[in-house]
C-alpha cells in the first residue's frame, strides 16, 4: 500500500454507505484522486483503485468497490490508467467485463479526449464478442434526446441537448455497437439527472452506464439515486442487470 493512503481512503466511508444502503454488488469509481494503484479490504467491499504515479498531482483516478463475497470469482485490475480501469467477474452466464472510466471535461484540449478514447477502444478490443460488457462512467458528456438521430445506440428516453462530449460518445456507441442504458427506460426526469451545474443550478445526466447492443436485454433498468450519500457532487447512477454472479465466502 501507497505510504499515507489511509489517509486518502477516508471519504471512502461514505462510498461504503452509498454501497450498502443500496444494496449494490460493484460499485465503479471516478475521480478518486488517488495516486498509484493499490487495494484495501473493509468489512463489506474491497477497494481497488487505479491513478497518477505517487510523484505527480492527485487528481482523476477510477477504482471500484466490490462485494467481499464476489471476490472468488472476479479478477483483480491490472494495468489500466487513471481514466480506465477493468475487471473480470465470472457469472452463471459466463464472464462478464466491467469498465470504470472518466473521461476529460469540457474545455481540455481535444488531444487529452483523443487520447481518453483511444484508451478506451484498446481497452474494448480486448473483450470477446460474444462476452457481456458494461462500461460505467463519468463521461462529462450531454448525449441529449435525439433518438431519430442516433437510433442503434440511443433510446426514446434521453434527457437535454447534445453537447460535443456527447457526440464523442455517441460516435464511439455507433462504431462499436454500444447502447447507452440511461435512455431506454422511461423514468421521472429526476431519475434520469446526476450532476446539477453549480452556477445555472440546472440537472444534467453526465454519468451513463454503457453495454453492448446485443446484451441491452440483461438491463432491467438504468436509473439515479439522490437519497445516496457520498462525497461527490454526482448523484449514484445504478443498473440493475439480470446477471447471477457465482459467490464465495473468503
Amino acid at each position: 500500500m501507497t505510504p499515507g493512503i489511509l489517509d486518502d481512503l477516508q471519504h471512502m466511508s461514505d462510498l461504503r454507505k452509498t454501497s450498502v444502503i443500496n444494496n449494490v454488488d460493484i460499485v465503479a469509481l471516478q475521480e478518486t484522486q488517488l495516486s498509484s494503484s493499490g487495494s484495501i479490504k473493509e468489512k463489506d467491499f474491497t477497494f481497488f483503485w487505479q491513478g497518477k504515479p505517487s510523484s505527480e498531482s492527485m487528481e482523476q483516478g477510477v477504482g471500484f468497490a466490490i462485494r467481499n463475497r464476489l471476490l472468488g470469482t472476479a479478477t483483480p485490475p491490472t494495468g489500466g490508467s487513471e481514466r480506465i480501469l477493468k475487471i473480470q467477474v465470472q457469472t452463471r452466464a459466463g464472464p462478464v467485463t466491467l469498465i470504470s472510466a472518466y473521461a476529460p471535461t469540457l474545455p481540455p484540449s481535444p488531444d487529452s479526449k483523443d487520447k481518453f478514447y483511444e484508451e478506451l477502444i484498446s481497452t474494448l478490443s480486448e473483450v470477446p464478442d460474444r462476452e457481456a460488457l458494461f462500461i460505467l462512467g463519468d463521461f462529462n458528456a450531454r448525449v441529449g434526446a435525439l433518438h431519430s438521430s442516433w437510433r442503434s445506440c440511443m433510446g426514446h428516453f434521453g434527457l437535454g441537448k447534445m453537447n460535443e462530449n456527447g457526440e464523442r460518445l455517441l460516435e464511439l456507441c455507433c462504431l462499436h455497437n454500444l447502447c447507452i442504458t440511461n435512455t431506454f427506460f422511461d423514468l421521472k426526469p429526476q431519475h434520469k439527472v446526476s450532476w446539477r451545474h453549480p452556477r445555472s443550478k440546472h440537472w444534467h445526466q453526465l454519468d451513463i452506464i454503457l453495454t453492448k447492443r446485443s446484451h441491452l436485454h440483461l438491463v432491467k433498468v438504468t436509473r439515479s439515486y439522490h437519497s445516496a450519500d457520498c462525497d461527490t457532487d454526482h448523484s449514484l447512477v445504478c443498473s440493475k442487470v439480470k446477471l447471477i454472479p457465482i459467490t464465495t465466502h473468503i
